[in-house]
């Protein structure tokens, strides 16, 4: 293969090839967000092994959340107790399964 320049039946083939790429958008709006698309690494989530003091921390906090929610009805108590009890569930069933591994 030649690195020299290309004729000029190429090079005008490429700019027609350059100018069809320029006009797609959807290939355009890809190549503009492509850096910035995060999916979540659930594998990450689910080798995640919880120590007993994060799992006895987030139980407390869950705790006083739900107490706290009962007493004053403030949705946004509600909607953090709502967020933050999946993961305490999720933690502490984590540390009893590693607990009953054998």
């Amino acid at each position: 293969m030649t690195t020299g320049p290309l004729r000029d039946d190429e090079q005008h083939i490429l700019f027609e090839i350059e100018r069809a790429l320029r006009r797609d958008r959807r290939l355009d709006r890809q190549m503009r967000t492509l850096g910035r698309r995060r999916r979540p690494r659930l594998g990450r989530v689910a080798r995640w092994r919880p120590r007993p003091w994060t799992a006895a921390v987030l139980l407390v906090v869950s705790v006083a959340l739900m107490a706290a929610g009962i007493d004053t009805s403030e949705p946004a108590v509600i909607w953090t107790l709502a967020a933050v009890w999946p993961v305490t569930l999720y933690s502490v069933f984590r540390l009893l399964c590693r607990w009953t591994e054998p």
